[in-house]
């Protein structure tokens, strides 16, 4: 089940000490989150910078917050404020947490188009050959890879498994050249490839777990998401502050 968010937490000038949860509070909370039915799966119960909570952080890298006895559970945004400013530490929390998902896929398991000349920052693309604005985004990728962006395509399928976007998708990953493959898709162009193990699903998936639900989506090497088209100079400038 979903949670719906039910407040968010403010912290001032805390220290964090991300402690391991002891056994019994650890216990407890993972008792509560199975009485709530979660379709996710806990990965980490850690304390929070909040004394008295803990930090739940799910597989896909969601965030949530706990008391020691497992009776409280907070979907929300944790701020702290430093130096006068808020300081968003869910959003922080969540960003490493998607930034050591994306970026520990094999790079052969994606559509690369390198940085010319140095390689400044990379960007993750979660892409649909059937999506217009993916079509966009895709015909100013030499724009980014002019001003140092490697960009790296990975599946989604907007209408799901079995749709005609994931036919398509299955046939880029499964030729020989993908990156040529991906350019005649885009194109307009039919392409035929033979049916292969390849990884479409699986970042399928991967995509729905960290909250992606269109496309284009765009990753950067921190972990922040971009949902939507955005113009090849405001990626750069994003992706370049993100490295």
């Amino acid at each position: 089940m979903r949670l719906t968010q039910i407040f968010a937490a403010a912290a001032i000038a805390l220290v964090s000490t991300f402690a391991v949860a002891d056994d019994a509070a650890d216990k407890a909370i993972r008792k509560s989150l199975e009485t709530l039915q979660l379709d996710t799966p806990v990965e980490s119960i850690t304390a929070s910078p909040l004394p008295g909570m803990y930090e739940v952080k799910l597989k896909g890298s969601r965030v949530l917050y706990a008391s020691a006895d497992g009776q409280y559970i907070v979907q929300g945004y944790l701020f702290q404020l430093k130096d006068g400013k808020p300081v968003n530490l869910t959003e922080k929390a969540e960003r490493l947490g998607i930034s050591k998902l994306i970026n520990d896929i094999p790079v052969a398991e994606t559509v690369v188009y390198p940085a010319i000349g140095e390689t400044k920052s990379h960007i993750t693309v979660f892409t649909d050959t059937t999506c217009p604005y993916c079509h966009k985004l895709h015909a100013e990728v030499p724009e980014l890879n002019k001003r140092g962006i490697e960009v790296r395509y990975v599946a989604f399928p907007r209408q799901g498994l079995g749709s005609p976007g994931d036919e398509q998708l299955q046939a880029v990953w499964c030729s020989k050249d993908k990156k040529a493959a991906m350019d005649q898709m885009v194109d307009g162009k039919e392409i035929k490839a033979a049916k292969c193990d390849n990884p479409v699903s699986k970042q399928f998936a991967l995509g729905q777990s960290i909250g992606v639900n269109g496309t284009p989506a765009i990753v950067l090497a921190d972990g922040q998401v971009i949902p939507g088209y955005q113009p090849a100079p405001q990626v750069a400038k994003l992706a370049l502050g993100a490295k």
